[in-house]
C-alpha cells in the first residue's frame, strides 16, 4: 500500500476526557480498507489529564504513532491553577506545536505521506497540520469536530481573536474543510462567501462496529426486548451535563413531578446518569428534588463497559441544548447502534432534533422547558415498558457505521491528491 495520509490529532488513546478519540481511531483502524495507510501524530500523555491505558488496546498493532512532546500549561506551568493567558494561545497546549511540527516533518521524509489531515477542537493540531502543509507543498484536510468560533466560545478576546485568524488562515489554505455537521457547514461557508463553496464537505460522526463485536449481546440484529413484567424500566444518560446547554435541572423537575403523582416511583423507573463531570453538584440536585432511589449519579467507566452499558439500558437519553445547535453529541450514533428507544432532550431546532428525527424518533422535546419533557417522558416511558418505542433501523445503523465514514474520508484523500 503506497497511499499514505499523515493524521495529526490531540485526542488519542490513552487520552480518556473527550470522545473525540474515537473520531480519530475509528479512521487509523478502518482506513486501509479503502486503500489508504494512516500514520498518527499526537502528543505525549502527559499532555493528558486524564489517562485511560485500557485504551490502548483498541490501537492497530502496526500503526505508525508518534507522540511529540507536549505540557498542559494549566498543570506543567501555571501556579495554583493560574497562568498566563498569553501562555495558552491558541490553547493550552501549545506547546506541542514546534515539536509537532518537527515530528511530523520526520514522518513525512521517512514515509511519504500524499496528504495531511489535522482535527480540532484543539487548536494547535490545526496549527501543525497549516504549518506541515506549507513546508511540505502535501495537500491538507482540516476536521472540525466542532465549530471554531461559536456565539459564547472562545469567551477571551485575546483567544477569539487567535482562533478568528486560524479559521481564516485554515480555510484559506487547506483543500478541504470536513465538518461533522451540515449545520456547522452552512455556518462557516456563510462566514466565507469567497471561498470555494466546493471545499466544505461532510463526514458526520458514527459508531464503531469493531468496538461493539467485542461485546457481549451486540448482534447487529438482535432486537430491542421490553423489560420483563416484573423489572423496572432503566434509562441511561452516558456524558457530561452541566448548566449551560445541559443543564438536567428541568428534566429532574418533571421526574419529580411524575413521581409527586404517583406515575413513577423506584420499583418502576431507574435512570442512571454515567459520567455527568460534576457528581457531586449532579447529585445535590437529585437529592434536592426527592429523586434519590429513582436517579443514579455514576462515575466514568472505560468506553467498552460505557458501551455495554448502552446495551443493557431499555431507554437512552441525550441532552443538547440551545448553546449547541451546530453540533451532534458522538454518542448518538452510538445510541443508534445499541437499537434502543432514544429520548432527545434538545433544541426541537437543533442539528441533534434534525438527525433524530430523519432517523425516525419522534420522542423530543426542548431541555428546558420542564412541561413538554413531562408530556413527553408520559408518551415515552410506558411505549418502553410495552416493547412500543422506536428504535433505528439495519439502514440508519448501517449509514452510521465508521467504516462508512473512512469510505468517505478516503475518496475525499483520493480527490485531494488528484
Amino acid at each position: 500500500m503506497n497511499k499514505r495520509a499523515l493524521l495529526v490529532a490531540f485526542h488519542f488513546p490513552p487520552q480518556a476526557e473527550s470522545s473525540g478519540i474515537q473520531r480519530t481511531l475509528s479512521f487509523s483502524k478502518h482506513l486501509p480498507r479503502h486503500d489508504w495507510e494512516p500514520l498518527v501524530l499526537s502528543a505525549h500523555p502527559r499532555a493528558y489529564t486524564r489517562q485511560n491505558p485500557s485504551q490502548l488496546s483498541s490501537v492497530p498493532a502496526n500503526l505508525v504513532v508518534r507522540r511529540a512532546f507536549a505540557l498542559d500549561t494549566k498543570r506543567h506551568l501555571g501556579f495554583g491553577g493560574r497562568y498566563s493567558e498569553l501562555m495558552a494561545l491558541p490553547d493550552r497546549w501549545i506547546s506541542w506545536w514546534g515539536h509537532g511540527v518537527v515530528a511530523g516533518l520526520r514522518l513525512i521524509r521517512q514515509h511519504k505521506p500524499r496528504v495531511i489531515w489535522s482535527t480540532f477542537p484543539i487548536a494547535t493540531a490545526h496549527l501543525i497540520g497549516l504549518t506541515l502543509h506549507r513546508l511540505s507543498g502535501l495537500p491538507w484536510i482540516a476536521d472540525f469536530r466542532d465549530p471554531m468560533l461559536q456565539p459564547t466560545h472562545p469567551e477571551s478576546p485575546r483567544q477569539r481573536g487567535i482562533y478568528g485568524w486560524l479559521e481564516k488562515q485554515t480555510l484559506r489554505n487547506c483543500t478541504y474543510a470536513v465538518f461533522t455537521t451540515q449545520s456547522a457547514l452552512n455556518s462557516c461557508k456563510a462566514r466565507y462567501p469567497k471561498i470555494n463553496a466546493n471545499k466544505f464537505r461532510l463526514i458526520e460522526n458514527g459508531y464503531d462496529e469493531d468496538e461493539f463485536a467485542r461485546l457481549a449481546d451486540a448482534t447487529v440484529d438482535a432486537p430491542a426486548l421490553a423489560p420483563a413484567p416484573d423489572q423496572r424500566v432503566t434509562l441511561l444518560h452516558s456524558g457530561v451535563l452541566y448548566s449551560d446547554g445541559r443543564d438536567p435541572e428541568p428534566f429532574m423537575a418533571a421526574l419529580a413531578s411524575l413521581k409527586e403523582a404517583g406515575s413513577i416511583d423506584a420499583a418502576s423507573l431507574r435512570v442512571s446518569l454515567r459520567a455527568p463531570g460534576n457528581i457531586a453538584g449532579i447529585t445535590a440536585m437529585v437529592a434536592r428534588h426527592g429523586l434519590d432511589d429513582i436517579v443514579d449519579v455514576l462515575p466514568p467507566v472505560p468506553y467498552r463497559e460505557a458501551l455495554n452499558e448502552m446495551l443493557a439500558a431499555d431507554g437512552l437519553l441525550v441532552f443538547q441544548g440551545t448553546p449547541f445547535n451546530n453540533q451532534i453529541p458522538a454518542k448518538v450514533y452510538e445510541y443508534f447502534r445499541a437499537r434502543k428507544p432514544i429520548l432527545g432532550l434538545v433544541d426541537p431546532v437543533g442539528e441533534t432534533a434534525t438527525v433524530l428525527r430523519n432517523a425516525g424518533f419522534a420522542n423530543i422535546a426542548a431541555p428546558d422547558q420542564k412541561d413538554t419533557i413531562l408530556d413527553t417522558l408520559e408518551r415515552f416511558i410506558p411505549a418502553v415498558r410495552d416493547g412500543q418505542a422506536y428504535f433505528a433501523s439495519d439502514e440508519v445503523i448501517a449509514r452510521a457505521a465508521r467504516t462508512h465514514k473512512a469510505g468517505q474520508l478516503a475518496d475525499l484523500f483520493d480527490e485531494a491528491v488528484r
